[in-house]
């Protein structure tokens, strides 16, 4: 039977680093995750650089060497592949969790592929995975998209980019460089002020010489096969459209968390019942790790300040063990 102490859902940065922990206090586990190794950072754009520098990346006190202070997303690949690799962490790949019931003290965790049994659960699930839609018409189109990857594709092309904060304005400077036409729709009266330092000057300068259009306290309504139209403080314009890149942000999976009992603020920002100090949710032996803890505040918790949140869970387990 697949039996185990800890069963951790997501093998992303901060699942592996639940895993080091559970492994270093002897305890069994086993981590499934629904796509690759630290599947969310590997669908972050080609060529992103982190805000953090290398060490506040490091999981398990192991060492992240970088060619320069703040890593790109092919360093943090290769790190936490082999930190995982090295570590022979019991990684299931390519599995889904599909839903968490509890059963006579401990956890039964189906997934796409097999049943497990646990004792403890650890949700590191992250938000990358759910887009927060539009829902406006022609979202459903095959030129909108919610992930940006690679700026060649976008060549000779007009392409609007919504949203102001990172991923909005790497993309927006990115295609801009490969040759697109760019067109910024942006709710906000400014570019985001979480924009990378080194960043926002380059993003504020193209749109005031006017090689990036930008329209601020604007928000698109419909998006048809050859154009959208943006409503804006000076009414509704329609521009020329090949592409939309809706970087309008992504969300947690809540289904999994209420199928599996815990509860969600009801204040519209979603944020999980669990106890700071312990990580423990509303439901015994259930506990929180990463980004997931914000709920629709995606903003609040990173690798480098929730890299704890390993060691608080092992901890707290072996505690009651």
């Amino acid at each position: 039977m697949n039996a185990f102490d800890v069963l951790i859902v997501g093998g992303g940065p901060i699942g592996i680093a639940c895993a080091l922990e559970a492994k270093k206090a002897g305890l069994s586990y086993i981590v499934i995750e629904k796509g690759c190794i630290v599947n969310s950072l590997y669908n972050y754009p080609l060529y992103m650089t982190f805000f953090s520098t290398s060490e506040r990346l490091e999981i398990g006190n192991i060492p992240f060497v970088s060619i320069n202070p703040k890593p790109t997303r092919p360093e943090a690949l290769e790190y936490y592949r082999r930190v995982a690799g090295s570590n022979h962490i019991n990684l299931k790949l390519f599995e889904e969790v599909r839903n968490i019931n509890p059963n006579a003290g401990e956890y039964i965790v189906h997934t796409s592929k097999s049943t497990y049994h646990a004792r403890h659960i650890i949700l590191a699930t992250g938000f990358y995975d759910i887009p927060n839609l539009l829902q406006i018409p022609g979202e459903d189109l095959p030129k909108v998209t919610h992930y940006y990857k690679d700026p060649h594709f976008y060549a000779d092309q007009d392409v609007v980019v919504i949203g102001a904060n990172n991923s909005a304005v790497d993309a927006a400077l990115e295609t801009y460089r490969k040759g697109a036409r760019v067109t910024m729709v942006i709710r906000e009266t400014e570019i985001g002020k979480r924009v990378k330092y080194w960043v926002k000057p380059d993003i504020e300068n193209r749109i005031k010489e006017g090689s990036i259009k930008a329209y601020f306290n604007s928000q698109i309504s419909l998006i048809e096969e050859d154009s959208v139209i943006i409503n804006t403080p000076d009414g509704s314009i329609t521009i020329p459209n090949d592409f939309v890149i809706a970087m309008t942000g992504y969300q947690p999976n809540f289904s999994l968390l209420q199928q599996a009992g815990i509860i969600l603020s009801d204040d519209g920002m979603k944020v999980p019942a669990y106890d700071p100090v312990t990580m423990e949710t509303n439901m015994p032996h259930i506990y929180l790790a990463g980004v997931v803890c914000g709920g629709m505040n995606t903003h609040v918790w990173f690798i480098e300040n929730s890299r704890e949140h390993a060691g608080k869970i092992i901890t707290h387990i072996k505690g009651n063990a």
